[in-house]
């Protein structure tokens, strides 16, 4: 890298990639440079190890999806006893081309961005990257995911300014245009099994008892007072299922389990806030509890229990991954539990009330998103009202 450095600087035959060359550099090395004045903290733990920190976190998730997408298709086929291996082989090839079309879109966006203005390659996108395969359905088509991962990437990051910049979460918002632009690739039977063979492994026929019905998809399309939740192969799905992840759902988003490991390396390693964390667990259980204390057939999102309410659909993963990023939320400590709080009721909210839209962790963080600044601003207004009454 030293050896080549000089091609890439001012007046060497590559200076137009200057930006490319110190993005690859950064991210192989710790940097060696520190401001010689000012106040400064001399560290060589820069954004991009943070980034690499929380891509650490979200390896049981990953792993765990590729097994999960494998044991959901051979129980879809009628071969539950595949075995683990072949399940993960399955899962890893059907997610794989996924991981590649997101990393390649959106770092492709950011080279050209940083090219166009001269500035060194922003590293948020590390963990977007990987955030988007794991929330978007198994079954989106390949170029939905590269459309909607440019559209996110141009329109609400970079026109902002960039990474620290943006006003909402990007992965969210790629997941939002999915939504909006192809609902029926969104959601429905056919978006979160995948049934299909993947490179030509693990052909079958699907099982009369079949369903790819996700549970909150199920109970937003059930009739009476009685709400049962099945599996792909058409058995009872327990709390113990709905925990561990063996249910159907977004790649990342089934196992409580993963996401918990997860959480505690996000906060041992003081990249996430447990304010925003344990706050959006708490608004999320009391907005279930109050549902489910007054149950009703017209709205069957309320008969689910309330810690199932957690474990189901992607409340968990966007509390401890998408809730917690400190770009797109509040800075103060008040204003942290007010905003964690508020994403967590209304995510159970919009999950029970709105059966159109049984999923209502993304809109919830999109929403808490857009008032975050005006939560800060409000939080540090009353703490100088205080503070200047307290003086007089």
């Amino acid at each position: 890298m030293d050896k080549i450095k000089p091609s890439f600087r001012p007046g060497g035959k590559l200076a137009k990639l200057e930006s490319v060359y110190d993005g690859m550099e950064t991210f192989l090395f710790t940097p060696n440079e520190t401001r010689s004045s000012g106040v400064h903290v001399h560290d060589g733990n820069d954004m991009k190890r943070t980034m690499i920190t929380v891509v650490v976190a979200l390896l049981p998730c990953l792993i765990f999806a590729m097994y999960n997408i494998g044991l959901q298709h051979f129980m879809a086929i009628g071969q539950p006893d595949a075995g683990v291996f072949s399940m993960l082989v399955f899962g890893l090839l059907a997610m794989l081309p996924v991981i590649v079309v997101s990393y390649g879109v959106g770092l492709g966006v950011e080279f050209i961005a940083a090219q166009i203005h001269h500035k060194e390659i922003q590293e948020g996108f590390l963990v977007t990257g990987l955030l988007i395969p794991l929330i978007v359905p198994i079954n989106t088509p390949l170029w939905m995911t590269a459309v909607a991962t440019a559209f996110a990437v141009i329109f609400a990051k970079e026109i902002f300014g960039g990474t620290g910049m943006n006003i909402f979460n990007v992965a969210l918002i790629t997941r939002a245009v999915l939504f909006f632009s192809y609902p029926s690739k969104m959601s429905g039977d056919a978006a979160f099994v995948k049934t299909d063979s993947a490179f030509g492994f693990g052909d079958g026929q699907v099982i009369d008892a079949f369903t790819g019905a996700t549970p909150l998809g199920q109970a937003a399309t059930n009739v009476g007072d009685q709400l049962s939740l099945v599996g792909v192969d058409g058995s009872p799905i327990g709390m113990c299922d709905a925990f561990m992840g063996t249910i159907a759902g977004s790649p990342g988003e089934t196992s409580m389990v993963c996401i918990l490991i997860g959480a505690v390396i996000l906060l041992a390693t003081g990249v996430a806030s447990w304010r925003v964390m344990l706050s959006v667990f708490v608004g999320g259980f009391a907005m279930a509890s109050l549902a489910n204390a007054v149950p009703s057939a017209t709205y069957p999102g309320s008969l689910i229990d309330p810690l199932q309410h957690l474990c189901l659909g992607g409340f968990a993963f966007a509390a401890v991954f998408m809730a917690t990023d400190p770009v797109t939320g509040c800075r103060t400590h008040v204003g942290q539990y007010i905003y964690g709080f508020m994403i967590g009721v209304m995510a159970i909210l919009i999950r029970v009330y709105n059966s159109g839209y049984p999923e209502g962790a993304m809109m919830a963080i999109l929403l808490m998103n857009a008032f975050a600044p005006l939560i800060d601003h409000c939080v540090v207004s009353f703490n100088i009202k205080r503070r200047l009454n307290r003086a007089k």
